[in-house]
């Protein structure tokens, strides 16, 4: 069984609890004036600590380290002791002397961010399941931290508002806060988006927006895992942790349809979507297909469309039509009135928002990308709820929704908010059926 450090013992703790654990580091927490000092140790080193160890986590602090030669990877924490057994020599292959964790700043267990966020780090990395990012954002900027956090950055609508306060309190604190939402520091893609926003293509009047893939990964039940336990393991399957395929995947296309349009919300959002192929308890509750239009001021739509069954055509790609033209963002080209293609070199998006990072850390002049956070992670909600309820939701609707699915506590032993029957199903949304709230 794996090591509950930082669980609470004896009864699961609610999320208003957890929630109240996490706020509390802001009493002891150091208000950090970057334009003085650029972190806490006062010395020419970044200590990053990493908050999921898991392949998306692992890659990030290596494309941190990577961005800054002077930063150090000293801290890490996991819901699972063997992820970190796995992660820190792969770490240490990658970087070798950017990378020191001491044993004792090793921390495991679903609460081990609070002892990463009292191990002494300035940067903290966040690449978890969605549920849990808005929780560790806002007790990370609590506690004085810059913080990277990994796409979706909230799988309810109270996530979303605890986004938005987290950066606002990052504001006025100074602190950096940049998105794994990466494509908007990809240097073609920028290039290519200046341009649109600089006309290139006129009024933008319809987007399209694709990422239709292979099937993921669902991963087998290991021996004496409890409930809690597997659905962490294998949360791309569980709506409650991953907001389904569109807070997975399809959270990078509307993000760079929204981007687009100057990220302004749209009115209101339908949909539709299913299961298709994956079905049977290893899928747990999610869909495998779903198609959106959003609807803004001024007869303005984007169309989204995500699916992932092996198979079936394939195709990631972000349309553009405007009154003077059109744009493929993803081939940097605009053809109509003007015709332009990107002609700069390639680059390492994932490399590029770390640097970004560090820059602004460094610099004293901080970077905030909350707003976009939250409003591309409430559109890749409003697509999932779209398909699951089959009503039409409106973005006010959607951003003061109670509607939330949350455990019984925050450890192993607690009670997810789905669970199988007897044949090891779990329940489905049933469009028309299951209600939005």
């Amino acid at each position: 069984m794996t090591p509950r450090h930082g669980s609470a013992a004896g009864a699961p703790a609610s999320r208003r609890q957890f929630l109240e654990a996490a706020s509390g580091l802001t009493a002891a927490a150091v208000c950090l004036d970057i334009g003085r000092a650029a972190h806490a140790s006062g010395d020419d080193i970044l200590k990053v600590g990493l908050i999921g160890c898991g392949g998306r986590g692992t890659g990030a602090a290596v494309n941190a380290i990577s961005a800054d030669r002077r930063a150090r990877l000293v801290a890490v924490a996991d819901a699972f002791e063997w992820r970190i057994a796995e992660s820190l020599p792969r770490l240490a292959e990658a970087k070798p002397g950017q990378v020191s964790v001491d044993a004792d700043h090793r921390f495991v267990g679903l609460q081990s961010y609070r002892a990463l966020l009292e191990s002494g780090v300035d940067v903290v990395l966040i690449a978890v399941p969605s549920h849990f990012s808005p929780i560790y954002l806002k007790a990370a900027v609590d506690a004085g931290k810059h913080v990277f956090c990994e796409k979706t950055h909230a799988v309810d609508a109270p996530g979303v508002r605890m986004v938005i306060e987290a950066g606002e309190t990052a504001r006025n604190k100074g602190l950096c806060v940049v998105s794994g939402l990466a494509w908007r520091y990809d240097t073609g893609v920028r290039e290519t988006m200046k341009r649109i926003h600089d006309g290139a293509i006129g009024e933008i009047h319809t987007i399209q927006e694709i990422c239709n893939t292979g099937s993921l990964r669902s991963l087998p039940r290991r021996p004496g895992m409890t409930e809690m336990e597997y659905q962490i393991y294998n949360w791309y399957d569980f709506n409650w942790l991953s907001a389904d395929l569109p807070g997975l995947n399809l959270v990078h296309n509307v993000d760079k349809g929204a981007w687009a349009l100057h990220d302004e919300p749209p009115l209101m959002a339908w949909g539709m979507g299913g299961r298709e192929v994956r079905k049977g308890p290893s899928f747990g509750d999610v869909f495998d297909h779903h198609a959106t239009v959003f609807h803004y001021p001024n007869g303005v739509q984007m169309h989204a469309y995500c699916r992932q069954i092996n198979g079936t055509w394939t195709e990631i790609s972000d349309k553009f039509i405007g009154t003077k033209g059109r744009c493929d963002l993803l081939k940097n080209v605009i053809e109509g009135e003007t015709n332009w293609r990107y002609q700069g070199p390639p680059s390492n998006r994932f490399d590029l928002e770390h640097a970004a990072l560090f820059s602004a850390i460094r610099s004293g002049e901080p970077i905030n990308n909350s707003t976009y956070m939250a409003r591309s992670s409430l559109l890749a909600l409003m697509a999932t709820w779209c398909s699951h309820t089959g009503q039409e939701i409106t973005w006010e609707q959607a951003l003061r929704s109670n509607k939330q699915a949350n455990p019984t506590g925050y450890d192993f032993d607690a009670v997810p908010p789905t669970v199988p029957d007897s044949d090891g199903n779990y329940p489905i949304a049933v469009p028309g059926l299951t209600r939005f709230c």
